[in-house]
């Protein structure tokens, strides 16, 4: 039968009795239930059919139930255990709980008392199960993220596919701005951890009394105003990914715990005197310089050389020109995506050459806060030069061949633009300009005809 909640459980214990009366309890609680008498046929099942909830008595022949839990967890199997266990042996669902339980119940049960807890575990189901959509849902965002001409971006993008099936310790640097967080994102979205949790902390961001009990949690009693345990963030990210950003912040005292935790992938709660092993992967990032730190000992070397395992630096966009216009245009889209349109802003030629010319100190942040108040600002649906900051309307930009002045008709300030931009291409294509043509998307002709009509010489 097909219980309304819409959940299947199945019942293991090595006494058919208890088997049929639990089965037969939990049908009339509105869930679907079946049940077998062994370990081995529990694994059976368990890897063939899609069960919800195992609710698994510990002590069986054979396979018994923290076996049964390990090796359905290594077969890749989701149900939730839910163990059972007589009151001798609560240090044995302990154990099984490190297995990958979910909760144990002290036997005799009372059929009331196994509802309740079905309803429960039911509930953090569906939790977990939106929580996965919406997972999914970013996922596909992040594969839809822009895709850059520049080499160094596109060797980043590549690294990315290489790393992400590893557990490796990720270390990212950049300037402010440059999308280091969405590079640690799509480490997560490629990795086999997509389906758990991705959780960013700021290192920065949290006061340095507190640190301590937010990453690693504390008991109850702790410390004063500790009224109640709390699982500490490594918990929460257990099976998933830890994004450590601004980790140049962390204190000293605090990174001989990070390293700790590294080396042997166990926490310790505050107050407790019990390790407690956790599945994470860290990704690290900074913006400072994290080696001239260890010169200075404001951080450890040893951490250093930890995270430092696998090491991606995105370069300011300054450094890479030629990956504006892309990111112009994808937040142009975005924008529009988001207003519900279907095709983006139109975009003036004085403005977008103002916004091709910026130095753009902050970086891919700066583009999207940019882009995002002329589309506040901007009437009938075309982005103007006074929808622009007055840095960029003012002309502030890298200077060079493409610098625009008042006499220079607009055709001499697209040409001198263009120029620059191919130019740029050449540099980052090391001088390979069949490269630099193909990725502005010209034929090659196309691209020495442009240059020399501007009397460049190559």
């Amino acid at each position: 039968m097909s219980g309304d909640k819409g959940l299947r459980v199945l019942v293991v214990d090595d006494e058919p009795a208890i088997c049929q009366v639990l089965a037969d309890a939990i049908r009339r609680g509105g869930f679907e239930a079946d049940y077998v008498n062994d370990g081995e046929h529990a694994l059976e099942t368990l890897r063939g059919d899609d069960f919800d909830i195992a609710l698994c008595d510990i002590k069986m022949p054979g396979i018994d139930g923290i076996e049964l839990v390990r090796q359905a967890r290594e077969a890749g199997a989701r149900t939730t255990f839910l163990m059972m266990t007589a009151y001798a042996s609560v240090a044995t669902a302990i154990e099984a709980m490190r297995a990958g339980a979910y909760d144990y119940m002290i036997k005799p049960l009372r059929n009331e008392d196994v509802l309740r807890r079905l309803d429960q575990i039911a509930d953090i189901i569906s939790l977990r199960d939106e929580n996965r959509t919406l997972r999914e849902i970013v996922f596909a965002a992040d594969e839809g993220f822009c895709t850059f001409n520049s080499e160094a971006m596109q060797k980043i993008d590549r690294l990315v596919l290489k790393v992400a099936s590893s557990n490796s310790t990720v270390l990212i640097t950049g300037e402010s701005g440059t999308g280091k967080g969405v590079i640690a994102r799509s480490v997560h979205n490629h990795s086999g951890r997509r389906n758990a949790l991705f959780l960013p902390i700021n290192c920065g961001a949290i006061p340095e009394n507190l640190l301590e009990s937010e990453l690693f949690g504390h008991v109850k009693g702790a410390f004063t105003g500790a009224d109640r345990a709390k699982k500490g963030l490594f918990v929460e990210a257990d099976k998933g990914t830890i994004f450590l950003d601004e980790i140049g912040e962390l204190p000293l005292a605090m990174q001989v715990k990070l390293l700790h935790v590294l080396e042997d992938m166990e926490i310790r709660a505050v107050g407790s005197e019990r390790s407690h092993k956790v599945d994470v992967r860290i990704i690290a990032a900074t913006n400072s310089d994290l080696e001239a730190d260890v010169e200075s000992g404001a951080f450890r070397q040893d951490l250093f050389f930890r995270l430092n395992v696998v090491h991606f630096h995105i370069p300011p966009l300054r450094e890479r020109r030629i990956d504006i216009a892309q990111l112009i245009s994808h937040f142009m889209q975005r924008h529009a995506d988001q207003l519900g349109r279907g095709m983006a802003y139109t975009l003036d030629p004085k403005a977008e050459q103002l916004l091709l010319q910026h130095d753009w100190p902050g970086n891919v942040r700066e583009i999207e806060n940019v882009i995002e108040r002329a589309h506040i600002l901007a009437d009938d649906e075309r982005i103007v030069v006074p929808d622009l900051p007055p840095q960029l309307a003012k002309g502030n930009h890298t200077g060079g061949n493409d610098t625009v002045t008042e006499e220079q008709s607009l055709r001499d300030r697209v040409r001198a633009f263009e120029t620059s931009i191919i130019m740029d291409a050449i540099d980052e294509a090391e001088g390979d300009r069949k490269l630099a043509a193909r990725r502005l998307g010209i034929g090659l002709s196309t691209l020495y005809r442009k240059l020399e009509e501007e009397g460049v010489n190559l």
